[in-house]
């Protein structure tokens, strides 16, 4: 069976690197940031929240980077809210805005609300002018439930658009095989998933990460903030993005490790152009 990096036009024991900035449009400060590290730094691609109250402002900002749709049903911080963008009273909390917790999301949301939700999300970014390349789900909320799966992968079909997905080794932890369903519909994923590391430093542990990733296509998420009162003001983890930040841009930062650690830099748009030539499952 061909490997994905060779799908790609790249050799069997390659490894790939898409380095995603997620958050797109949660405050002025996500948005300059994810956009320097797209224009001047490592980034490769990111994802827009389009619920979130900042998501206009980068569509105006928008050139053309390689953007996609993370679709949102949670809005995790306390002082800092947004909601659903179409009626959907099964997904707001006591307050207005959309769960804070994913307990509270799978405990309450009838799933044809999350349907018309998710589809409205990535309609407006289209709207706006976005060239989407991929999806993910906001904190995994698409991702943990075979129920909310089926809505996630419904719209990769659609739209002919990659998916965001944990590693093979997950589903065993998750509890069914989120990746050959989506492999049966043509859906393509990168093999692998990490993250920033939270709650220690970025530098200190992203160099072994990077040396230890195996052959083939991964994706690490960062979330990039510049450092403002506002984002000091409404997000706890605002040191951990800011972090992000400098790694992603630093000059000596991640592109030397990826380097450093024999990876070649892809990006969503990559496997978007390859899922779109790919002929459909039978």
């Amino acid at each position: 069976m061909t490997s994905l990096a060779e799908a790609l036009g790249f050799a069997p024991d390659a490894k790939l690197l898409i380095v995603t900035c997620d958050d797109l449009g949660v405050s002025h400060s996500v948005n300059s940031a994810v956009y320097g590290a797209l224009r001047n730094g490592t980034a490769t691609s990111a994802g827009l929240v389009v619920p979130a109250p900042w998501a206009r402002e980068a569509a105006a900002s928008y050139r053309g980077e390689d953007v996609g749709v993370h679709m949102t049903l949670n809005a995790e911080y306390d002082l800092y809210r947004w909601g659903p963008v179409t009626h959907a009273p099964s997904l707001l909390d006591g307050d207005g805005g959309f769960p804070r917790t994913l307990v509270d999301l799978w405990e309450h949301a009838d799933l044809d609300e999350v349907r018309r939700e998710c589809r409205a999300q990535l309609e407006r970014a289209i709207y706006w002018g976005f060239d989407v390349s991929h999806l993910s789900a906001h904190m995994g909320a698409l991702e943990l439930r075979p129920e909310f799966f089926d809505i996630a992968l419904e719209l990769a079909v659609d739209f002919r658009l990659p998916l965001r997905l944990a590693g093979a080794a997950h589903q065993r932890q998750v509890g069914f095989p989120f990746r050959q369903l989506a492999a049966e519909e043509g859906v393509v994923s990168p093999d692998t998933l990490v993250r920033s590391p939270r709650g220690q430093s970025v530098r200190a542990v992203m160099d072994q990460m990077l040396s230890d990733l195996a052959p083939g296509v991964t994706e690490l998420v960062l979330r990039p903030a510049c450092d403002s009162e506002e984002l000091r003001a409404v997000m706890p983890d605002w040191p951990s993005r800011v972090e992000d930040h400098d790694v992603a841009t630093a000059r000596q930062g991640l592109q030397a490790l990826a380097e450093r650690a024999g990876l070649m830099l892809t990006s969503y748009r990559a496997l978007c152009r390859l899922q779109r030539r790919l002929p459909p499952p039978s």
